[in-house]
């Protein structure tokens, strides 16, 4: 039996036991069931109104749930009413460093340290940037005033403006580089392009222009390629997010870094923000006990909402393999709420890619149409493996011989039947959610892909 549910049984025999609701809303935090442990926080202020540890269990549940500005306002009154609260002072600098105050976080830590030097945290004094020495002076309460650090030049995790600028690009690439892929140009051109290019048809009916977009699809069948040809579509700034730029060891930092790309997007609006792999940004939070990353997804939830600025203008692409990991918050409307599928290329676009791969290398009687048909279910990186590994063998041949060896089509079907598709894999884990998690018709195109119906 789990600690959860062995405490909602206690309950069930002494409901208005405090310092056991205390310990349940304790377990909920921590298996997220965040509306359950709010219930039992309640409960335990009907019991003892001024019981101070429910209401900063509420403020933190608060900061869990992505309401960080109340968090803070009901933190405030805590520590107004009573100055002396050491514990309060505490959750009051981490949820302004959140909040991007380090200034303040760090008065708030000192003012706790003061008032209960065990409360000393050195992961916290770093983020606020507190030296070992300053720190100790406000622990024992000396009086001597310290020396604020510099933001810019002693907060050297922070993103600089010059390195954030190097994420801007404008892609050369458009939709006549993508082989293939009609029906998914066509979607993205009716769901994005289009309202982008009747912009004061789309204002007049109250319409704003961005949002967010989901690619899914098995791996290596043009995801990134066709978010970067998007935006040479729309001639707009592109910025590729990845892992590294966002991810941070202390606390805070991740969601500061996620929000000066969106604000970079917004200062070069029109633009695209990729996110790929976005699901390891936005997983899904029933699946995650570590409270930071729980913490970061609630940061890009706001940011896309646009109540942290005005998202007008930006898109905010996503692209995933494993969309089945996506926490569905962020399938609400306003957020992703247009998805895309990006299946293997079919027949047509197979030949596309093909004659693409086939520029500018030795060929000799490459039968385009045939390589097309027996590739069936290859996805673009399988294709590109196939012409790859084959210019290698005739790239060895040709150094031995000392002349140029030409691709032939027998060469690149033969290394074909070598390969097997990437996508397969995919689709045998896509076809379970698709039957049996689709309550929602977020697989139907998964399902009209492989000719099922559940």
């Amino acid at each position: 039996m789990s600690k959860l549910q062995s405490l909602r049984e206690a309950l069930a025999v002494s409901p208005a036991n405090v310092p056991l609701l205390m310990l349940y809303a304790q377990a909920c935090i921590d298996e997220l069931s965040f509306d359950e442990a709010r219930r039992a926080y309640e409960q335990v202020l009907v019991q003892e109104p001024e019981r101070v540890e429910a209401k900063l269990g509420i403020a933190q549940l608060l900061q869990l749930t992505g309401h960080l500005s109340e968090a803070i306002v009901r933190t405030e009154a805590l520590v107004q009413a009573d100055p002396k609260l050491a514990e309060g002072w505490l959750l009051l600098s981490r949820l302004e460093l959140a909040d991007g105050d380090r200034r303040s976080a760090a008065e708030h830590y000192q003012k706790a340290l003061q008032l209960r030097p065990a409360l000393k945290d050195n992961a916290l004094e770093k983020l606020v940037g507190l030296s070992g020495r300053a720190a100790a002076t406000a622990a024992g309460g000396s009086t001597e005033k310290e020396r604020w650090p510099d933001d810019e030049d002693d907060y050297n995790d922070e993103l600089s403006a010059e390195r954030l600028l190097d994420e801007v690009s404008r892609p050369a690439i458009s939709f006549a580089d993508v082989g293939g892929m009609e029906e998914v140009k066509e979607e993205i051109r009716m769901k994005i392009i289009y309202p982008l290019q009747n912009r004061d048809l789309f204002r007049a009916y109250g319409k704003k222009l961005g949002g967010g977009v989901l690619l899914y699809g098995p791996p290596g069948c043009g995801k990134t390629l066709i978010s970067q040809a998007t935006a040479g579509e729309i001639r707009s700034n592109f910025i590729s997010v990845a892992l590294h730029q966002i991810l941070d060891l202390y606390i805070g930092n991740s969601e500061k870094n996620l929000h000066q790309l969106f604000q970079l997007a917004r200062d070069h609006a029109p633009a695209i923000l990729f996110f790929d792999e976005v699901d390891a940004l936005a997983a899904d939070r029933k699946d995650l006990r570590e409270s930071g990353m729980r913490t970061l997804i609630n940061q890009f939830l706001a940011e896309m909402d646009g109540n942290v600025a005005n998202n007008e203008g930006i898109l905010i692409l996503g692209a995933t393999n494993a969309p089945w990991h996506l926490d569905a918050a962020f399938r609400r409307p306003g957020r992703f709420d247009r998805i895309i599928f990006i299946p293997p290329p079919d027949e047509d676009a197979r030949i596309a890619i093909i004659e693409l791969m086939a520029k500018e290398k030795p060929v000799e009687r490459l039968d385009v149409a045939l390589l097309a048909r027996k590739t069936k279910g290859f996805s673009g990186a399988d294709i590109k493996a196939m012409f790859d590994v084959t210019t290698e063998q005739a790239l060895s041949r040709a150094m031995r011989e000392g002349r140029v060896i030409p691709l032939t089509t027998e060469d690149l079907l033969q290394t074909a039947r070598d390969l097997r598709p990437s996508a397969k894999a995919w689709f045998e884990s896509a076809k379970n959610y698709a039957l049996y998690a689709n309550q929602s018709g977020f697989y139907d195109d998964v399902l009209s892909f492989l000719n099922l119906r559940k």
